[in-house]
């Protein structure tokens, strides 16, 4: 479990360039509000992370791809809520930085992440 941990955090480490940079994207470029620009973000690194946990961390091999990204993104879904809560709390109430409020926010919501994705979605597959 340690080492699909550690892998699990490299793919994330990749969700964070991707989440962040549409995040940014849409926030700063497009003047979106914060929330819905986390959220597109969010959403997209969380089906890349997808593709790349199937691959390499879990190495998948689950026929029923379509049913395992829902439940993946159905995860992701639930985690972007802490996400946006934990934003909430940092960035509007004890007035962190937008951007650190929403790395702290990252990395707590990784170990939701992973561990509902360890034992529901890739679980003896």
């Amino acid at each position: 479990m340690f080492l699909q941990f550690i892998k699990f955090c490299v793919v994330g480490g990749t969700g964070v360039v991707v989440d962040f940079g549409i995040t940014f994207l849409f926030k700063e470029k497009l003047k979106l509000n914060k929330y819905i620009a986390n959220s597109l973000g969010f959403m997209a690194a969380a089906s890349t992370n997808y593709l790349l946990n199937r691959w390499w961390t879990f190495r998948s091999h689950d026929p029923e791809v379509a049913q395992q990204y829902v439940q993946f993104v159905g995860i992701s879904a639930i985690g972007l809520i802490l996400n946006n809560i934990i934003i909430y709390l940092l960035n509007d109430k004890a007035r962190l930085n937008f951007y650190l409020s929403k790395l702290i926010a990252i990395g707590l919501v990784t170990l939701w992440n992973f561990f509902m994705n360890y034992y529901f979605t890739f679980t003896g597959k």
